[in-house]
């Protein structure tokens, strides 16, 4: 199974009805010149998200009976190892997988199994989450449902379907409101699943090598009439962390917020360590890896993006900061 490089994976989200299949079928019929594999999660004994892909040579894999992000999750294990040593084998050929989600998944769960099964991560590499929004309900649909908006909050790429039906004013409150909820993930929009691949594929969302790109609003202040229980944290610092500090608080964090924090993503500058640290986490699940020196004449400036439920912010805050090195004494500077 070590044929290439990983395979690169994107998971597509969305809530019930928001257009996942249309999307899928979008990609599917590009002239990328790629093979794809498909892996469809189904409520019930008998899928049918099957029978609406339009006709490809596709290999397309359904998970019947159960959701992917729980009961089914060691099938998705299975699937994906399967496929990978039918591929070493020769007996199918394929550039990368989508795995598509009933629309009542919560992602986080789904993502965690690219960081937990050794065989998996070995084999594939989670590219992005690509989570599409009905323009129309998908503000009901945020009001009404955790896994909505667990889906909007994990995202990579937020895609606005059936944006030609909606009211200009619900669209633009919309797009306000997934802002808010998640300012890292680039919104368009995509009537009818029509979005650029090469927005979609490559995106490199979980790729512990890319380096984090701050939106220039992303820092700026989200007000918004919903209070909704997902959202981002931003944490900035010129000082660089102390390491041991910094595992120790990440590490109890976890054991206590793990379940409610979705996705953080860092560029941290650490002491002691001439090169920046990506780092990201997944849940309980996080690490860091070097990312080449800083730059000449660039600041080591930190920045650290936590997006979750109900994230406790003074926290955060305080344990951040109590975890970088201690400013030096103005009496002590040129000794």
């Amino acid at each position: 199974m070590s044929r290439t490089a990983p395979i690169p994976v994107t998971l597509l989200t969305g809530f019930l009805g928001a257009g996942k299949t249309t999307l899928l079928n979008r990609i599917l019929t590009e002239r990328h010149g790629e093979r794809i594999a498909v892996i469809e999660n189904e409520f019930g004994e008998v899928g049918v998200d099957n029978e609406l892909l339009l006709g490809s040579d596709e290999t397309i894999v359904e998970m019947n009976n159960g959701c992917i992000c729980c009961t089914v999750r060691g099938d998705l294990i299975r699937i994906l190892t399967d496929l990978a040593i039918r591929r070493e084998a020769g007996l199918i050929d394929f550039a990368r997988v989508i795995i598509e989600t009933t629309g009542l998944a919560d992602p986080g769960p789904v993502a965690q199994t690219f960081f937990a099964d050794e065989d998996v991560a070995r084999c594939y590499k989670l590219d992005a989450v690509v989570t599409v929004v009905d323009a129309m309900h998908g503000a009901a649909q945020l009001d009404a449902h955790g896994e909505a908006r667990a889906q909007a909050g994990f995202a990579d790429r937020l895609l606005l379907s059936k944006t030609d039906l909606a009211e200009p004013a619900a669209l633009a409150a919309l797009t306000a409101r997934l802002r808010a909820i998640n300012p890292r993930a680039r919104l368009m929009d995509a009537p009818f699943g029509n979005a650029p691949l090469d927005a979609l594929l490559d995106v490199r969302g979980f790729d512990l090598d890319a380096i984090l790109e701050v939106a220039p609003d992303f820092l700026t202040s989200h007000h918004h009439h919903h209070q909704d229980d997902i959202g981002a944290f931003v944490f900035e610092a010129e000082r660089d962390f102390d390491g041991a500090r910094l595992e120790d608080f990440l590490g109890g964090l976890v054991m206590v917020y793990g379940n409610d924090l979705l996705r953080y993503k860092g560029v941290l500058a650490m002491a002691g360590r001439p090169e920046r640290i990506v780092f990201q986490g997944v849940h309980m699940m996080m690490g860091g890896t070097p990312e080449g020196v800083w730059p000449a004449g660039q600041p080591r400036r930190s920045r650290f993006v936590f997006i979750g439920r109900n994230l406790p912010r003074e926290l955060l805050e305080r344990g951040l900061t109590g975890c970088l090195q201690k400013p030096v004494p103005a009496a002590e500077v040129g000794q």
